[in-house]
């Protein structure tokens, strides 16, 4: 009689098939990793051409006009004189009496004058 146990069938062909198993997934890992390394790697500048389009449309859509707009204003406030008729940023209408350097005395109502800063200038009024 033999003294060695004895494994069921069973049991040997569920470890075949494991073993198998095994050997396939190792066998297309080892495919996946050699058809990542034949693909060919994006450079560092193609990473940054959206970017570069998108900052580009930004620029031209948002930031050129704003400073155009900016620009107009500035020039607007530098041809100010006295007796022109002004609307300031919180919405005081009313006539430069004196321009300074960085201030203008505007009165309001008659009698009533403030000095109020160039850069408060909205536009003129109508």
């Amino acid at each position: 009689m033999n003294d060695t146990p004895q494994t069921p069938p069973a049991a040997t062909d569920a470890a075949a098939t494991t073993a198998a198993t095994v050997e396939t997934v190792a066998a297309q890992g080892a495919a996946d990793a050699g058809a990542a390394r034949q693909q060919p790697q994006q450079g560092g500048f193609a990473m940054f051409v959206p970017m570069l389009i998108i900052l580009a449309i930004f620029y031209f859509m948002m930031i050129r006009p704003q400073q155009r707009k900016e620009k107009e204003r500035r020039k607007m406030i530098d041809e100010l004189k006295a007796g022109k008729r002004v609307v300031f940023a919180g919405g005081i209408i009313g006539t430069i009496v004196e321009a300074t350097e960085k201030t203008f005395t505007v009165e309001t109502a008659e009698g009533v004058t403030m000095q109020i800063l160039r850069s408060s200038v909205q536009g003129a009024a109508e």
